[in-house]
């Protein structure tokens, strides 16, 4: 079973992806798991301000599109692929209705099975009070997070993106299944820790295929510290694509072959990508 845990069929710098490029990219894996997106509002004004009424406040920083709107688009998408595509809805807990009637009546509704997190984007605390609220209701429906904290351009929240934040929600919520997207770039090691912390704490090993050190690195710290098992395989799509990225952490051993550097086995490495995530989530397949 191969599961590419990370993609999306908008970007920032994609609005609407052509199908047909999101379903070639998924042809190398058994099961796809798409994350509602959300696109930044315009951050920065002609003046090169940052756009106060945007960000002066706690406030949903995405376009005009709704939450309703992300996820029902969504929805349709998965379903008309749902042999291979399962979908994540889009939550922003400062202004959604974030009780368990509400998120599993549009969770079952629309055939989504988890939830997807920005609080950089969103300009949120991962551990503030609505949030916590948030993931009460969603371990309560068994629904895994994931945590897509990336800061995206320059109204990013670089302070919310910190994987550590995480901590006390993994010790508050521990039947809660949580996944930390793309390692917790930039704060790899972080990430790392939690792993090793809290057993119900995963990441999400995207990874960028052309950073062969940056990959080598992130890979051996997981390694030296025992967390493989942790480890999800994703490819960040439209970033990367599955097929570039296993062909990425099957190989860095042989870019470094005879540097006298540590090395992780092939066959540990093999395992992360075979993974089988949605049974480890709990998701139904």
């Amino acid at each position: 079973m191969v599961v590419d845990c990370h993609t999306h069929i908008r970007s920032a710098s994609i609005q609407n992806l052509d199908a047909s490029e999101h379903l070639a990219a998924a042809d190398v894996v058994d099961k796809c798991i798409v994350l509602a997106s959300i696109l930044p509002s315009n951050d920065v004004d002609r003046s090169g301000e940052l756009n106060r009424t945007t960000y002066g406040e706690q406030s949903r920083t995405t376009s005009d599109d709704t939450t309703e709107q992300v996820n029902k688009h969504l929805s349709q998408y998965v379903e008309r692929y749902k042999e291979k595509m399962i979908g994540f809805a889009f939550i922003n807990p400062l202004v959604d209705d974030i009780s368990v009637k509400n998120i599993k009546a549009s969770t079952e509704k629309l055939g989504l099975k988890g939830v997807v997190l920005y609080c950089s984007q969103t300009s949120f605390h991962p551990a503030q009070t609505r949030t916590m609220q948030l993931y009460e209701s969603a371990q309560e429906l068994h629904l895994p997070v994931f945590f897509h904290n990336t800061p995206v351009g320059p109204g990013g929240f670089l302070e919310y993106a910190r994987p550590f934040l995480l901590d006390e929600v993994a010790r508050t919520f521990p039947d809660l299944k949580i996944i930390v997207g793309g390692m917790g770039f930039p704060f790899y090691e972080q990430t790392v820790c939690l792993l090793t912390k809290h057993h119900n704490v995963y990441a999400d090993l995207s990874v960028r295929p052309g950073n062969v050190w940056q990959v080598y690195n992130i890979v051996i710290s997981a390694y030296e510290q025992g967390v493989m098992d942790k480890l999800l395989f994703g490819s960040a799509f439209p970033a990367a694509k599955a097929q570039d990225c296993m062909e990425s952490l099957l190989g860095f051993n042989k870019l470094f072959a005879g540097a006298n550097l540590p090395m992780v086995p092939r066959s540990v490495i093999q395992g992360v990508i075979e993974r089988d995530t949605l049974k480890l989530l709990g998701i139904e397949k």
